[in-house]
């Protein structure tokens, strides 16, 4: 694009993209890992989140959440923080570790 970057690639653990609706919605059955719409980062200088109808989810690197610790204080395995447009709290998803992970081990 012009402005900013697309994300293509990312899984989703913990909840599932719900296309239709354009937002999170619970995982099926038996479902542990979900692939991720296309995601379009646009930055914006000193931009406030909304107080709702979004989730912060994590974006990490592997299925291992852990990682050693680097000097900005997060996991190396940690990349960045994405809002997901979402119809519940932020603590529902939270409870459920949903998070976006950019390689699956198998």
């Amino acid at each position: 694009p012009n402005v900013g970057c697309y994300i293509h690639g990312l899984f989703l653990e913990g909840a599932r993209w719900d296309a239709a609706a354009g937002k999170l919605a619970e995982s099926r059955p038996k479902e542990l890992y979900t692939e991720m719409a296309v995601i379009w980062l646009v930055p914006v200088p000193n931009r406030k989140p909304p107080e709702s109808g979004s989730y912060l989810c994590p974006i990490y690197k592997t299925l291992t959440r852990a990682g050693t610790l680097s000097t900005t204080g997060h996991s190396t395995n940690y990349v960045i923080a994405v809002e997901i447009p979402t119809d519940k709290p932020e603590k529902h998803w939270i409870k459920r570790g949903t998070a976006l992970i950019c390689a699956l081990d198998f």
